[in-house]
């Protein structure tokens, strides 16, 4: 399906970025302007991903509105994304609620507003491509971008104590997303063939880990989600980032950006334990 000629998955991942592009030739000055164009902008994103709905077959299994793309040949990586039940109502979600945390900064922020726009859009379109992402290499890129713009709002327009939140949140999800490259690299390495289908590629390391073949693919997996997971014990960091988030305005992003790594898990865990889920 295709709206305005692009395909409709492609424009509701992009359409965010693509707003804080012409942000950054907007004049500092035209506060008034920036608002106004940040908040339309927002509500056309939402409005956008709305034919996502009305044009989603429940009757269906599997994956909907599929684009696959060759895009990087020497590892396999393929710019491949699509959407299920859980995904879809993920996405109308992030839509929804961009509307909502813009809109309700309108008259919170007025220090270095255009950046702070600029952020809150880049950190919508990380968050919709890692919910729309099937290539495991572009999961990881989309959650790579999301992370960059959540420190600049943390770090700049937290409450207190948010430049030592900042850090803190930069440094473990820096460990955590080591490790997930690193995990994936051995799951290149294991297996080649399945590594551009992100379902494919964890079903047949959650095989091989099954049977005692990989502990340092479930070491590192297991390494991974205690760094990046928010619910973690050990992850005092991620209540102080959230803490330092609620500062920004009246409703932020950034709390369920953090969350992103639990839905990654919930999702690829369906897949694997649940066929019938609509994820194949």
């Amino acid at each position: 399906m295709k709206l305005f000629g692009i395909p409709i998955l492609s424009l509701v991942t992009w359409l965010p970025l693509l707003g804080a592009i012409i942000l950054i030739f907007v004049p500092k000055t035209q506060k008034e302007v920036i608002r106004l164009f940040a908040n339309v902008w927002a509500l056309l994103c939402f409005l956008v991903s709305l034919p996502l709905v009305f044009n989603f077959d429940k009757s269906l299994r599997g994956l909907q509105f599929i684009e696959d793309y060759q895009w990087i040949p020497l590892i396999g990586a393929r710019y491949q994304i699509g959407i299920d039940g859980l995904s879809l109502s993920m996405v109308i979600l992030t839509t929804l609620l961009g509307v909502i945390a813009i809109f309700s900064s309108w008259s919170a922020i007025n220090e270095r507003l255009k950046e702070y726009y600029i952020f809150l859009l880049m950190l919508q379109t990380g968050m919709l491509g890692t919910f729309v992402a099937v290539d495991m290499f572009l999961f990881y890129v989309f959650w790579e971008v999301m992370l960059v713009p959540m420190y600049f709002l943390i770090g700049i327009w937290g409450s207190e104590r948010r430049l030592y939140s900042a850090i803190k949140f930069f440094l473990y999800t820096l460990v955590g997303s080591v490790l997930v490259l690193l995990a994936i690299i051995k799951l290149y390495f294991m297996f080649p063939d399945t590594i551009a289908s992100a379902p494919g590629a964890y079903q047949a390391a959650v095989e091989t880990i099954a049977q005692g073949n990989q502990p340092m693919l479930a070491m590192l997996a297991n390494a991974a989600d205690t760094a990046i997971s928010p619910n973690g014990t050990f992850n005092i960091w991620a209540m102080q980032a959230m803490g330092s988030a609620r500062g920004i305005n009246g409703f932020s992003l950034i709390p369920i950006g953090l969350q992103l790594w639990l839905f990654a898990g919930f999702a690829i865990g369906f897949a694997i334990k649940v066929p019938m889920f609509p994820f194949h």
